[in-house]
């Protein structure tokens, strides 16, 4: 098994293929990347990947910044990887390196290589105008320097310089083609996974891995069997025509928001809220509805938006309404064996739509409650379709149908709105645990409605 660590093509060992990128790199001596939190909460482990990307017809390159702990090793065949050794030269530390030294942006320096690593990428993101973005190291976490400095860095950094990090951008990345090993396989078609899963009971699919790898690091979970999804073009589509757009399940968030110009704002929103840059540049979209879990905040948003699935399986393929796919908590419809291939929203959009999260944190956070509202109107004012969805208040994500179906018709006033919280009351029994109670929740339902009439009477008045 190949890839390429560093400018060098570096076989790796056979051996355990939960074995993280992380923990293989510090065997080997490469300890620029440090382990805080092994679920990719910290980005002290942020190493770079090479990923294609396409301009002017051409496919190119682009430096993408992940967390080491959340990469298996066999998911690296035939991949290119750049660690925080290979930044410095003979000619002494890099410019992301001097800016951060001598700005004062490390104390102990735990941290200090994931900065840099994804402060890096940001110098040398192609088409980068102006300063650097100090959002792009909303991953990483710093304990004691105090983020003033490194933002002070990131703000100093110029364009990227005419090397070899340069040039490299400049040819095509590798991409994923099909890979097997003991105890990890990377099909290329549907009907190779539907095999494996059918001959290895216990056999579990993984994408991004942002869930399967913290299972594996935190609570020592084995599976006899991973099948990445990772090489099936079927689940790398993003089409758009008048009548809907299609999503593939495999297509990381980062991949999804680049090319989607004309995404609504609701998604433009709902983006950058989603968890951090390193694990949107792993986590996919088809993954994080496969979880069924209740807090997955891409759930609310394409349940206003009335989503459907496209389900494969050893019998075929199927469409579903997102809101009939999950079933009660962790449970979905997805049988043994099957997998989501992509999603579709179908279109015009909602003239109006807003998500909204609340969270401990304004970024990087689970919810408590996210929401989406989405309301389409006629010429005359009157709501013709309706999306009221939440997640983080019952054992699966919810979409209000009950007030839904009240406000067809209604002009979207205040009067309108109240009439819509009350129901939303009734028919909701949030859930109470450590991240907050019923009651908070079930006044944060009826608030966040509230907050988004008032955002639109506004922008009206």
């Amino acid at each position: 098994m190949d890839f390429i660590l560093n400018g060098r093509k570096t076989q790796l060992p056979e051996g355990d293929p939960q074995t993280t990128l992380l923990d293989w790199l510090r065997a080997e001596g490469l300890t620029g990347s440090k382990e805080g939190c092994a679920e990719g909460e910290c980005g002290a482990c942020t190493v770079l990947l090479v990923r294609p990307r396409t301009a002017e017809k051409k496919t190119l390159s682009q430096y993408v910044p992940m967390n080491s702990c959340l990469l298996m090793l066999p998911m690296l065949a035939g991949q290119e990887v750049f660690t925080v050794e290979a930044l410095a030269t003979t000619a002494g530390m890099c410019e992301v390196q001097r800016a951060i030294a001598e700005g004062g942006g490390s104390q102990c320096g735990y941290c200090t290589p994931g900065f840099v690593m994804s402060l890096f990428a940001e110098q040398y993101r192609p088409g980068r105008v102006g300063p650097c973005d100090p959002h792009s190291m909303g991953g990483n976490l710093c304990r004691c320097t105090g983020y003033r400095p490194i933002q002070d860095a990131a703000l100093s950094i110029g364009p990227a310089p005419d090397d070899a990090f340069r040039a490299r951008l400049d040819q095509p990345a590798p991409t994923a083609i099909p890979f097997a090993s003991k105890r990890f396989h990377r099909p290329g078609t549907l009907a190779e996974c539907f095999q494996l899963m059918a001959a290895n009971p216990g056999a579990r699919y993984v994408a991004g891995a942002t869930d399967v790898a913290v299972e594996s690091n935190l609570r020592d979970l084995r599976w006899p069997l991973l099948i990445s999804t990772e090489a099936l073009v079927e689940l790398q589509v993003f089409t758009e025509t008048t009548g809907q757009i299609e999503i593939g399940a495999g297509l990381s968030l980062s991949e999804i928001e680049s090319p989607w110009l004309t995404a609504p704002r609701a998604f433009k929103e709902w983006f950058p809220l989603f968890a951090s840059p390193l694990v949107r540049n792993r986590a996919t979209l088809g993954g994080n509805l496969a979880t069924g879990s209740p807090i997955g905040d891409a759930a609310p948003l394409l349940l206003a938006f009335d989503a459907s699935l496209t389900i494969a399986g050893p019998s075929g393929r199927r469409q579903v309404k997102l809101s009939d796919f999950f079933l009660a908590y962790r449970k979905t419809l997805l049988a043994p064996g099957q997998l989501i291939v992509s999603i579709t929203i179908p279109k015009p959009f909602p003239q109006l739509a807003r998500f909204f999260k609340v969270a401990k944190r304004q970024l990087d956070d689970i919810s408590t409650v996210a929401a989406c509202f989405a309301l389409a109107c006629n010429a005359a004012g009157q709501i013709e379709r309706a999306g009221i969805a939440y997640g983080g208040v019952a054992a699966t994500p919810v979409r209000v149908t009950a007030a839904e179906q009240w406000l067809v018709g209604k002009q979207w006033n205040q009067k309108s709105m109240e009439q819509a919280q009350t129901i939303v009351a009734t028919a909701l029994k949030p859930l109470d645990d450590h991240r907050g109670s019923a009651a908070y929740r079930l006044a944060m339902t009826q608030s966040l409605l509230a907050k988004f009439w008032h955002e639109q009477s506004e922008a009206t008045a």
